[in-house]
């Protein structure tokens, strides 16, 4: 009886997971289908708990801003702290701001400084970050928490392994990350888990000017597409 039992919340489990597809498959659809549409962006990670004056959400702003203002959108994770900065920023330049949102129990709801029509979404963590590995020009990474990091990697090993183009990645903050590219120096590539090369797919910088020159300067001369 146990048996048949185990056997049948089994099956249940496997329905659920093949109807599951389609919910996926509609996230994907929709955001394809409103990200094609929308031209060259740059993400913009960071922690959902920076608040206004904070030190690093105003530099999320000013670089943002600038960014617009150098003829890119602007995409963040929709929520607040540095995604609410990073959409501040394109409002104020009156550039495009886009908002990949995500249902989470804690921190995550929308902010008011996204463009009415760019506000996405999202059920799958995984569908919300091919988004924004597909239709971002550079990826700025502001300090944040295990997310952020999250996102950092992911792009780094995607590039890595050939798996898309290279395009920028940009650390903000020194402060911030300088620890952690010593710890990728000594550790990982001391012992050989990465190679030399893979350092040049990262830079740090903690001005906004350096962020847009970095992207201006990659992107210059060569068309503007989706990743892959």
């Amino acid at each position: 009886m146990r048996k048949e039992q185990h056997h049948k919340g089994w099956n249940e489990i496997k329905t659920n997971d093949s109807w599951a597809l389609f919910k996926i498959m509609g996230e994907f659809v929709n955001g394809f289908e409103k990200m094609s549409a929308i031209g060259p962006c740059v993400s913009i990670f960071g922690s959902a708990r920076n608040k206004p004056g904070d030190k690093y959400y105003e530099l999320a702003v000013s670089v943002a801003k600038s960014i617009s203002e150098a003829g890119y959108g602007i995409i963040t994770g929709g929520g607040p702290g540095i995604m609410e900065a990073g959409n501040r920023g394109a409002h104020l330049a009156g550039g495009t701001s886009v908002g990949l949102n995500i249902d989470l129990p804690f921190e995550q709801h929308d902010n008011p400084y996204i463009d009415s029509d760019k506000s996405l979404d999202f059920d799958y963590f995984f569908v919300r970050k091919v988004m924004f590995v597909k239709y971002s020009q550079g990826f700025v990474v502001m300090p944040g928490g295990f997310g952020t990091l999250d996102e950092l990697f992911e792009a780094i090993t995607l590039i890595q392994t050939n798996k898309i183009e290279q395009f920028p990645i940009i650390l903000v903050g020194t402060e911030f990350w300088g620890g952690l590219l010593d710890w990728i120096k000594n550790s990982m590539l001391t012992v050989g888990n990465i190679s030399p090369e893979d350092l040049d797919l990262i830079q740090i910088v903690d001005s906004e000017q350096e962020v847009v020159d970095i992207i201006d300067a990659f992107y210059k001369g060569n068309i503007l597409s989706p990743n892959f």
